[in-house]
């Protein structure tokens, strides 16, 4: 019996994973529910953290916004890798691929990342409650995003 390279059996059980989970979503609104949504929030779950953790301890010694900045790039690229290979499974080009994924990081880090979150601080609110709220937003449309835009396939619905 020939057993599979790990690599495959990670991704076939993070599949197995959010079929599952999407399983235990009752009745109706489990149509509406993709097992990439629940891999994307098993994934962005992971770099949020990773964002956080980060923002924490270089906000200590660096300004708000360069804390952020940085902490976002790190937790991003880490998305992109996690949800392309284990979420999304795409064999795409990586080069148009990534081009789609930085302009939508773009148009995210300006109005979730910096705009949400700073407004939110302005307001005299912590800067990692401010950021849990941006994150909200931030989601929905990384998501959206990554599904129809960046790895999105031509067979794709």
């Amino acid at each position: 019996m020939q057993t599979q390279p790990r690599p495959v059996r990670v991704v076939r059980w993070f599949h197995a994973l959010c079929d599952g989970l999407v399983a235990l979503v009752p009745g109706r609104p489990r149509r509406f529910v993709a097992p990439t949504f629940v891999g994307y929030l098993l994934v962005s779950a992971f770099t949020f953290g990773v964002d956080l953790l980060l923002l924490t301890a270089l906000h200590a010694v660096a300004p708000l916004p360069v804390a952020v900045t940085v902490a976002y790039c790190a937790a991003f690229g880490l998305s992109y890798l996690l949800n392309r290979v284990l979420n999304f499974e795409s064999h795409a080009a990586v080069g148009p691929q990534l081009a789609r994924y930085l302009a939508v990081v773009v148009v995210n880090y300006l109005a979730f990342i910096l705009g949400v979150t700073s407004g939110v601080a302005a307001l005299g609110v912590d800067y990692r409650i401010a950021r849990v709220v941006g994150s909200l937003g931030e989601g929905l449309f990384m998501y959206a995003s990554m599904r129809w835009i960046v790895f999105r396939t031509k067979t794709a619905p």
